[in-house]
């Protein structure tokens, strides 16, 4: 073999190396973020007195007492109005956020209004405020406007909390739209609201679902205050979920069963919109 043809040949292997390495590093990655899962998941099938065993035993026989308990199977309180109150918060705050996040994207980026860097900084800095420095007004304001308990209290909440950052990122992703095919559109005399409906939706499609997956996710996660603002009839998820910490211990393996719960909602939709997610999140990374 020539000296040009094992320097190619030593070309060709470099990458594949570093590939497999980066790709061995990906694996170890995705199952360290999984195995806490996977626990959860098996210690939510052991009883109490195995699930409390230190170091938790693998070979411990399996049972279903934990979810029984969780959906009130043995006369507990049932967490259906809960699980239904965060559903329609989760997705109703959500679609309100990507009804109103889709024009203030499309007048920051395809139709750029003067300063809109400013704009965009001034939407993200709202965040920089603890969430607990606003618990007390917003409190006050809803005891006043007699809203405490209420879901659609929490609805306006979760769209005004994720609407900056709903903006931020659809601003990048429909940067990406081409001018030309709104100009068209425009000359073919669509207005405003068809242009954003048939033309630039389709082709941000991507990025838009990314934006409600994530909204979602922290509409459904949002614990502080839900736990303030809601009593019995607004409860959502998580505040119901504290509730099987008492003042009598911790029940794991019930608390363990109601995570797992909770939680598949967010892993459904997240599985389910997975091929649309990574094309969102990369939107724009290759130029």
């Amino acid at each position: 073999m020539s000296a040009a043809s094992a320097a190619s040949a030593t070309t060709v292997r470099a990458p594949r190396r570093r590939g497999a390495g980066l790709g061995l590093v990906a694996w170890l990655a995705g199952v360290v973020f999984f195995l806490p899962i996977a626990w959860m998941a098996l210690t939510s099938f052991h009883s109490e007195a195995d699930a409390a065993t230190n170091p938790p035993s693998l070979a411990a026989s399996l049972t279903l007492d934990g979810y029984r308990d969780f959906f009130g199977v043995g006369g507990g309180a049932s967490p259906w109005p809960a699980l239904v109150n965060s559903t329609v918060a989760s997705t109703v705050s959500t679609a309100l956020v990507l009804l109103l996040a889709l024009p203030a994207a499309y007048a920051l980026s395809i139709r750029p209004v003067r300063k809109w860097t400013d704009v965009l900084f001034f939407f993200l800095s709202t965040k920089m405020l603890p969430a607990v420095a606003g618990l007390l007004p917003i409190y006050l304001f809803a005891k006043n406007a007699g809203m405490l308990d209420d879901i659609w209290l929490l609805v306006v909440l979760y769209t005004s909390m994720n609407l900056p950052i709903a903006v931020w990122m659809m601003q990048s992703f429909l940067a990406e739209v081409p001018v030309a095919v709104i100009e068209a559109a425009r000359v073919d005399g669509a207005r405003l609201p068809t242009i954003l409906a048939r033309v630039v939706a389709p082709i941000a499609l991507p990025g838009i679902a990314a934006t409600a997956l994530i909204c979602f996710i922290f509409s459904w996660n949002e614990l502080l205050f839900a736990r303030v603002l809601t009593g019995v009839v607004a409860e959502t998820a998580p505040v119901f979920l504290t509730g099987f910490i008492t003042s009598q211990g911790l029940f794991l393996a019930k608390v363990c069963a109601a995570s797992l719960v909770v939680s598949l909602p967010v892993l459904a939709a997240g599985f389910a919109a997975q091929d649309k997610l990574v094309q969102g999140l990369s939107l724009g990374a290759v130029k």
